[in-house]
């Protein structure tokens, strides 16, 4: 049996030429649901976002929009959609993603393996992180940290000791819990994609757990045709982790870690329901609000989608007016 740790299985399984997930026509909406694809008020609210951080870059003469992680280019496409006429004619904006570009995109759109550097504007990363290949590690009864193998049929085995940069990691962000998903690459990715930023906001949004509440088992699963799944490497499904967005936060620059539910309050996504009355003067737009405020109510749920993290990091920029009252705002130091 063919045994090799997790990251490089993960590489090959999401990434890999032949087969990986992450290649397949369907795209990821093919098998699980994220907030893009919950509702068009999720590209409207990072529209507005977006228009925030433009006028806190003082309206740039070109102003990069740079979706990380883009999918089908499903977010591109809605932030173009909802950007108003004067932000619509100076945006540039980029979809960064491995898969070949998808039919029907807008023209306007560049399509790239790689993020840009040297842009002003915002980066988003809604649900990329999780997806970066890391390492898996479990403490064994005589407490040496060690690396987890697994097979392409999704089989585990102890492996050798942690390498010391893995060790230290642990020691800083994971100290406790028998199984720990070492970090650092993801850690580094953020850091590249911060750093590829003239001026801006970069903005990671994803399935999140700080230092004060690591889960001691580990979060690693998978998602097939809609469904959590056991992980298997086999490229057949997602494989997910959840992200220590605290280690991520790039040392020495401003951040904000706060919940979606109140990224999106503080961007006008509410998820009330309309008044009653309006059902009488107006049914269809009671039903159009009504719509409106169910989906508001999914992507704001604290227990669903409201709950992911957001970790915002202003490069070289004040902070947009539209976040800078959420609790939480700090510089993070590591």
């Amino acid at each position: 049996m063919d045994w090799m740790r997790w990251r490089p299985a993960m590489e090959r399984a999401l990434y890999g030429m032949d087969g990986g997930f992450y290649r397949r026509p369907e795209g990821p909406a093919g098998h699980f649901r994220t907030s893009v694809h919950a509702s068009p008020r999720y590209a409207a609210a990072v529209a507005r976002l977006l228009a925030g951080v433009d006028e806190a870059l003082g309206h740039p003469p070109e102003l990069a929009f740079v979706d990380v992680g883009a999918g089908r280019g499903e977010l591109t496409a809605g932030v173009l959609a909802a950007a108003g006429p004067d932000l619509a004619s100076r945006l540039r904006p980029y979809a960064v993603e491995l898969a070949a570009r998808p039919a029907g995109l807008s023209e306007a759109v560049v399509w790239t393996d790689r993020v840009p550097q040297g842009v002003q504007g915002l980066l988003f990363a809604n649900e990329w992180l999780d997806n970066v290949p890391l390492d898996i590690a479990e403490r064994g009864e005589d407490g040496v940290l060690r690396y987890v193998e697994v097979s392409a049929t999704g089989e585990e085995r102890p492996g050798p000791p942690v390498a010391p940069q893995d060790a230290d990691w642990a020691a800083r962000w994971w100290p406790d819990g028998d199984r720990v998903e070492l970090g650092g690459p993801r850690d580094r990715s953020w850091a590249a994609a911060v750093g590829a930023l003239e001026r801006g906001l970069a903005v990671a949004v994803d399935y999140a757990h700080t230092r004060a509440a690591r889960p001691p088992f580990g979060t690693l699963t998978g998602f097939r045709g809609g469904r959590e799944v056991r992980p298997v490497p086999d490229g057949g499904c997602d494989l997910t982790a959840h992200v220590a967005l605290d280690s991520a936060a790039v040392p020495a620059v401003h951040s904000l870690w706060t919940t979606q539910r109140e990224a999106l309050r503080a961007l006008g996504v509410h998820g009330a329901r309309p008044p009653l009355a309006l059902a009488s003067s107006d049914p269809a737009g009671y039903l159009r609000a009504l719509s409106g405020a169910g989906e508001a109510a999914e992507l704001t749920d604290p227990a669903g989608l409201g709950g992911f993290g957001w970790l915002a990091q202003a490069v070289r920029m004040p902070v947009p007016q539209s976040l800078a009252g959420l609790p939480g705002w700090q510089t993070l130091t590591p």
